[in-house]
């Protein structure tokens, strides 16, 4: 009964520490820490709506489109160089 008991209590505590492990993840990628940087992802890894003709993420269809965003932490933004210049905390034309 003792094995049964303590096995029990472990899986328990697993799959808490999973769901505290999700929860973290999630929390980090669109958390405090974090903003919308538009212009700075590639073709189909944006974070999720990139403007007209696109609905969520991955959508974007060309590299580093103005109006498609990624979350990145916070401050960094605008120091995060492309070949179209340089991130932006608003859409990009």
């Amino acid at each position: 009964m003792t094995r049964i008991a303590t096995t029990a209590a472990l899986a328990a505590a697993m799959a808490l520490s999973a769901g505290v492990s999700i929860a973290a993840a999630d929390d980090h990628k669109a958390g405090a820490n974090t903003e919308k940087c538009y212009g700075v992802s590639k073709a189909g890894e944006n974070d999720c709506k990139a403007g007209a003709g696109t609905s969520c993420a991955g959508t974007s269809k060309v590299d580093y489109q103005g109006d498609a965003w990624k979350m990145v932490k916070k401050g960094t933004c605008v120091t995060i160089k492309t070949p179209k210049g340089m991130g932006s905390l608003t859409p990009k034309a």
